[in-house]
């Protein structure tokens, strides 16, 4: 009986512990004091040496430094949910600052990059078409290699 006692403590020990969310935290968004120092006019040296490198750089044609950062909670077998997301967006026209923005998890839209959809020419056929219409086609000298 002690045994089973036991046992049975340290299941439900495991199983409870499963369950504590768990918090994780990616990228690098600078303390707001950071940011404010930041002005319009000011050099992309001297943004570097007070913001340090930003997480990514705006695509071809733009000049725009992103600092990201996020905050992900995880529970158990459930999906990761993301509570907390701050970007920092500091524009340069030439070297100089032009324009220094703030966004959150608020400001953001959901893009559904990947919709699982393949879309093909032709007629589809159902798995019982495919099926069928391989019996016959096939012969024994196509599998014994005769002539």
């Amino acid at each position: 009986m002690k045994k089973f006692l036991v046992g049975s403590l340290l299941g439900t020990g495991l199983l409870v512990s499963g369950c504590v969310p768990q918090v994780d935290v990616h990228g690098y968004v600078p303390v707001a004091e950071e940011v404010a120092s930041i002005a319009v006019g000011d050099t992309q040296e001297s943004v570097m040496a007070r913001l340090g490198a930003p997480t990514t750089r705006g695509l071809e044609g733009t000049d725009t430094w992103y600092y990201i950062s996020s905050k992900v909670r995880r529970v158990a077998f459930f999906a990761p949910r993301e509570f907390d997301r701050q970007i920092v967006a500091v524009s340069f026209n030439g070297n100089r600052v032009s324009m220094v923005e703030r966004f959150g998890l608020e400001d953001g839209r959901v893009i559904d990059l990947n919709r699982n959809v393949t879309v093909t020419d032709g007629r589809r056929l159902t798995f019982f078409e495919q099926f069928l219409g391989n019996i016959g086609n096939f012969s024994a000298e196509s599998f014994i290699g005769g002539g």
